[in-house]
C-alpha cells in the first residue's frame, strides 16, 4: 500500500468508503451503537484492522457512537492508505451490524483575523495550549479541540483583529445546516454555493459553513 496523496473526489470515487466524509483535517465517520460496551468491541476491531496494515486513527468513543477520523499528514491530507483504513472499519462495523450516521460528523474551527502587521498566534497557542501547524494554523496536540486558522484582516484595521467560526460539515449536509442556521433568526452574509456560505447571528457574530472539503479535487492547490 503507497502513500500516494488523494484528493476527496478521489477518496470517494474509489469506492468503499460511503460511510465516510472528507472535512477539515481528514476523512470523517461516525457509527451508532447502542452502548459503551458495544462501542468498545467496535473500537478493539478498529484498532485491529489499524494495526494490520500499520496506519492509526484518532478514535472517539461515547456511550451512544463512535466517531473516526484518518488522515496521512498532520494537515489533513489523505492517502491511498486512508481509503483502506476507511473501507476495512467500515467492513467491522458491519460485521458487528452498526451503521453509519454521516450527519453526526463535522470540525469545528476559529478563525483569527489580525492586522498584517501583527502576529497573534503566538499569544493564542500560549492561552490554548496549542502547537503552530505551518504559517496559518494551529492545533491542539491531542486533536480534541477547535483549530486556529489565523490570516490577514482586510480590509485592515490596526488593533481590530476578529474571530469567526468555521464549520466543516458533508456536503450533502450543507444546505440543511445553512437553513437550520437562518430559520434560527441568522441570515446569510454571503454565498460561495456549493463551496462555503458566511452567516451572520442576530447579533452579526460571524459563522462559515465549509462544503468544500468534502468534494475537493485539488484544482484549488
Amino acid at each position: 500500500m503507497g502513500d500516494t496523496r488523494t484528493t476527496a473526489r478521489n477518496f470517494h470515487d474509489a469506492g468503499g468508503v460511503d460511510d465516510w466524509r472528507v472535512l477539515f483535517w481528514g476523512a470523517h465517520a461516525h457509527f451508532r451503537v447502542d452502548s459503551f460496551t458495544e462501542g468498545a468491541r467496535f473500537v478493539s476491531a478498529i484498532a485491529d484492522v489499524a494495526g494490520a496494515i500499520g496506519h492509526f486513527p484518532d478514535v472517539d468513543l461515547r456511550p451512544d457512537g463512535v466517531t473516526v477520523r484518518t488522515s496521512t499528514e498532520p494537515n489533513g491530507a489523505l492517502s491511498d492508505a486512508d481509503v483502506e483504513l476507511a473501507r476495512r472499519i467500515s467492513d467491522a462495523a458491519r460485521e458487528l451490524g452498526l451503521e453509519a450516521d454521516p450527519s453526526q460528523v463535522q470540525v469545528v474551527g476559529i478563525a483569527v483575523a489580525q492586522d498584517s502587521a501583527a502576529d497573534v498566534r503566538p499569544f493564542w497557542t500560549a492561552a490554548l495550549g496549542y502547537e503552530d501547524l505551518g504559517d496559518e494554523d494551529a492545533l491542539d496536540p491531542n486533536r480534541r479541540n477547535p483549530h486556529l486558522w489565523f490570516h490577514e484582516l482586510d480590509p485592515p484595521r490596526p488593533g481590530r483583529g476578529r474571530v469567526h467560526i468555521d464549520v466543516s460539515v458533508p456536503a450533502d449536509e450543507a444546505e440543511a445546516r445553512v437553513a437550520a442556521a437562518v430559520a434560527a433568526g441568522g441570515r446569510i452574509a454571503a454565498s460561495h454555493a456549493p463551496r462555503w456560505w458566511s452567516l451572520a447571528s442576530p447579533d452579526n457574530h460571524g459563522v462559515d459553513i465549509a462544503a468544500w472539503p468534502d468534494f475537493e479535487d485539488g484544482s484549488e492547490d
